[in-house]
């Protein structure tokens, strides 16, 4: 199954590399979403906090404590699968790449500028909490609240965001399938979800959060082609009648609620 899975990304990758051509906005109507791809999406200027963060993930990859850590998106139960973890293992294998974290700030940054005010974000899957610091040091008065299963991972977490000296983080432990209900906000401006990556799961989140989305917010998708139940997800919810435009970036994709936009899809090359 994991030999077939690699097999499945590494098609989907070559697909997106031939058939993305909106890489530098062209096609694109809303000036709006022209500034994201054009000045957001291909902004290569590195901003102040990219090499503390940075300098955080490359004391994990080479930690090699064990974390008894409880995971719940494959584990098909309330209770959870316990298994044993190195930090250095976790830090390879399952964080967000220094290149779409960087994105996802830039995204955060340039919708906080725009919209002039402190933004509601909410993030599914804290993990190590590596992308969750990019997504908080956009500026200091932006709420972010992130969800994790375990309780040792999210540990770890603390400390990072303690080091880099962020505040504005507010952290849930338990199962998402019950943590989100609870805390997920009535008004938020960018959803990152990176937490079961399963069909049903994503479906099922994705429809909760859609009507809490501010209309110039965006929920944001990790691994859309990771299999063939993600991007069957992922195309039902281009489908969607309270979706109007999407981004594939292949490695995530954007989905956008402004009613004003046409119903549009782009690839785009990052």
């Amino acid at each position: 199954m994991a030999k077939s899975g690699a097999f499945h990304r590494v098609f989907a990758f070559v697909r997106h590399q031939l058939t993305a051509w909106n890489t530098t906005g062209e096609g694109i109507h809303s000036p709006y979403l022209f500034q994201i791809v054009r000045f957001v999406l291909r902004d290569e200027n590195t901003f102040y906090c990219f090499a503390d963060i940075e300098r955080r993930r490359e004391l994990l990859e080479h930690c090699d404590d064990v974390l008894d850590v409880v995971d719940y998106g494959s584990a098909g139960s309330k209770e959870g699968t316990r298994i044993q973890r190195r930090v250095c293992d976790i830090t390879r294998q399952h964080l967000e790449s220094p290149r779409v974290a960087q994105v996802l700030f830039r995204i955060v940054n340039f919708m906080t500028q725009e919209q002039k005010r402190p933004l509601e974000i909410l993030e599914l899957g804290t993990s190590l909490g590596i992308t969750t610091a990019y997504l908080a040091s956009t500026d200091s008065r932006n709420r972010v609240v992130t969800l994790e299963g375990s309780g040792a991972v999210l540990k770890v977490a603390q400390g990072v965001w303690r080091e880099l000296r962020l505040e504005n983080i507010e952290w849930h432990e338990g199962n998402i399938d019950d943590t989100l209900y609870k805390h997920a906000r009535e008004k938020l401006d960018v959803v990152y979800v990176d937490a079961n990556h399963t069909y049903e799961a994503t479906k099922r989140y994705v429809d909760y959060l859609l009507p809490r989305v501010t209309q110039k917010g965006i929920i944001v998708l990790d691994d859309i082609h990771y299999s063939e139940g993600m991007e069957q997800a992922w195309a039902e919810l281009k489908a969607d009648p309270r979706v109007t435009t999407t981004m594939d970036l292949y490695h995530c994709g954007i989905l956008f609620v402004d009613p004003h936009y046409l119903k549009r899809h782009y690839r785009i090359r990052i």
